[in-house]
């Protein structure tokens, strides 16, 4: 038992470690870089100053079919002309309000937004034609759905060439899925459960989610609302961009738990320095680290919190409805941790050692470990 929940035991009903916010990127291979896309047109027999001729027919039927899908739902597709005008969560929230949240297509948003691309590039020196990267902008289709598995989750989809995709969902909303499926009642209030019937099973189910349940529902769900990826026989590749890891700690009253999150916070902000925010995150600092540490505290409508950062990782403390402890473990570069797995040497030699983690969803188990020993590090702390 972690210290801090083994002190404080007599005035807390339950805790519950989960993934919160994830999100991923789907990347197709055939086209995913400037090589590959020439590659790929080469193969085809199309010239390279035909690309954007090529992907023109492919960003028509990704238009129709979010008008189809758009339709068959009953919706109208909402233009944003204005990214920050509204949080897109916010106005979900609203409709679900209205609709309920029974599995569909709950609204369809569109926006002009930067997006990768490719030009032509002729090198008259070396009379050879050649793609380079640029960056343009492009119609993005925001396809809000709730899933019979997984809730709430989003699929965006830019309508030029390479169509990397970009995928949400939340952890807490999958195990709320599955606390139902198994007939294990609870209670939830946005995103925290603060209570559940069965603690010991719930997090058994947390656990138990697997990289191939994903990958299975990200390929369904690519069909789906981006049916070109038909034309690449490579399909999708799929790769963590951000990740959250919340640990909760529920205490059974508000009176209990403020005013030690109180002093817990207030002490914090001055004791932990840069070499703690490090060994929360299982790194150690050195004179060749390069990465960014520090701690901020800020005041919110929610209430007060805590974060630490070093480089692409972070770890905060918060508390939600005045209830619940939060511990939470963000990555926005999951190669950020280091663990010990097979290396495969320039030279074709496997070797064990300390390397970066992967950034495929197949390293889900390893990603984890790595942030529920960041988290029970903190508490742990915490209890100091």
């Amino acid at each position: 038992m972690n210290p801090f929940v083994q002190r404080h035991q007599d005035k807390i009903s339950g805790v519950l470690s989960c993934f919160d916010r994830v999100i991923l990127t789907g990347t197709l291979p055939d086209i995913a870089h400037a090589g590959a896309m020439a590659g790929f047109l080469s193969y085809r027999h199309i010239r390279l100053f035909d690309y954007a001729q090529w992907a023109e027919p492919l960003r028509d039927e990704l238009r129709h079919n979010a008008e189809h899908l758009a339709a068959e739902a009953g919706l109208e597709i909402e233009f944003i002309r204005r990214l920050k005008a509204f949080r897109k969560e916010e106005r979900v929230k609203a409709i679900i309000a209205e609709r309920g949240d029974h599995p569909g297509l709950v609204h369809v948003f569109s926006a002009m937004e930067a997006c990768s691309s490719f030009r032509p590039w002729y090198d008259k020196a070396k009379q050879q034609t050649s793609l380079k990267p640029t960056t343009g902008k492009c119609l993005h289709y925001y396809f809000y759905f709730i899933d019979e598995q997984f809730g709430l989750c989003y699929v965006r989809v830019p309508t030029w060439a390479p169509f990397r995709l970009q995928v949400y969902f939340n952890g807490h909303y999958w195990l709320a899925r599955q606390l139902t499926h198994a007939g294990i009642a609870f209670e939830m209030a946005d995103n925290a459960f603060v209570r559940i019937d069965d603690a010991r099973q719930a997090q058994r189910l947390c656990d138990n989610l697997q990289a191939r349940s994903i990958h299975q529902h990200l390929d369904q769900w690519a069909q789906r609302f981006c049916p070109v990826l038909r034309h690449f026989r490579a399909g999708y590749h799929w790769s963590f961009m951000q990740v959250e890891y919340a640990t909760d700690v529920v205490f059974r009253r508000q009176t209990d738990f403020q005013p030690l999150y109180e002093a817990i916070v207030r002490t914090a902000v001055h004791v932990i320095k840069a070499e703690n925010v490090a060994m929360f995150l299982g790194r150690k600092l050195t004179r060749a680290s390069q990465d960014e540490v520090g701690n901020d505290f800020s005041t919110r409508i929610q209430g007060t919190r805590i974060r630490h950062h070093m480089g692409p990782a972070s770890i905060k403390l918060y508390d939600k409805f005045a209830l619940i402890a939060r511990v939470e473990c963000t990555a926005n570069d999951v190669s950020f941790f280091k663990h010990h797995r097979w290396v495969e040497q320039r030279n074709g030699e496997r070797v064990f050692k300390l390397a970066a983690l992967r950034k495929n969803i197949y390293s889900l188990h390893d990603l984890r470990k790595l942030m529920h020993a960041a988290n029970d590090r903190y508490l742990a702390f915490m209890a100091c």
